[in-house]
């Protein structure tokens, strides 16, 4: 899916708009190393098990019902095969899924809008980031805290971390290949996803 997802960025170069072209090739240019982190989860002893997961969990699949929260759609990814669907994977790309969602909120709303100026969206975009990463962070540590017990859940916490890693870049691969199939205007979004992901992986 990964090589896959690239090639398809590649051959849809000149269709991207110039705001994001440089970001893409930066991108393209970085494949083995993307590769390189994916291929890693080869090697790694994983220490939870494996249990049925939502698969393609989302701001969009939860409900606020006034007093509660609804999760709905079950059916998993729908680019994936159903066979691939109905495998027992780690809830961690669950939470991967949902911590890719946070990213879409504010940027999707800052490029998609037509409130905001290129001048606007510059100013905002680190009060994005900002948002980004505190909403993620309460959602994460709030998460591991609540079943830091559970026999589906790794043992050290540097497991989670090189999990989430995996999981966060598989994810914004997956969207690069959905955005350029049905919204191409919104690839920014995974192409920043996948930048942010590199550059913490070189630290």
């Amino acid at each position: 899916m990964t090589k896959r997802n690239l090639e398809l960025l590649r051959n849809n170069m000149q269709q991207l708009p110039e705001a994001v072209k440089e970001e893409a090739l930066n991108i393209l240019n970085c494949e083995e190393a993307i590769l390189q982190v994916i291929k890693s989860i080869v090697g790694m002893k994983i220490t939870s098990k494996r249990i049925r997961i939502h698969g393609d969990y989302h701001l969009g699949q939860v409900l606020y019902r006034g007093n509660e929260f609804m999760i709905i759609d079950f059916e998993g990814e729908p680019l994936r095969s159903l066979s691939e669907r109905r495998l027992k994977r780690s809830p961690l790309r669950d939470v991967a899924s949902m911590i890719r969602s946070f990213h879409y909120a504010p940027y999707s709303t800052l490029s998609k809008s037509s409130v905001f100026t290129q001048k606007d969206i510059e100013k905002l975009t680190p009060w994005a980031n900002l948002w980004y990463f505190y909403i993620s962070g309460v959602f994460l540590s709030s998460y591991v805290e609540k079943v830091k017990n559970a026999d589906f859940m790794p043992e050290k916490g540097t497991e989670i971390e090189n999990l989430l890693r995996i999981f966060l870049l598989d994810k914004a691969i997956y969207e690069l290949g959905y955005e350029l199939g049905n919204r191409p205007d919104w690839v920014s979004v995974p192409l920043k996803g996948i930048t942010s992901l590199l550059q913490v992986n070189e630290k």
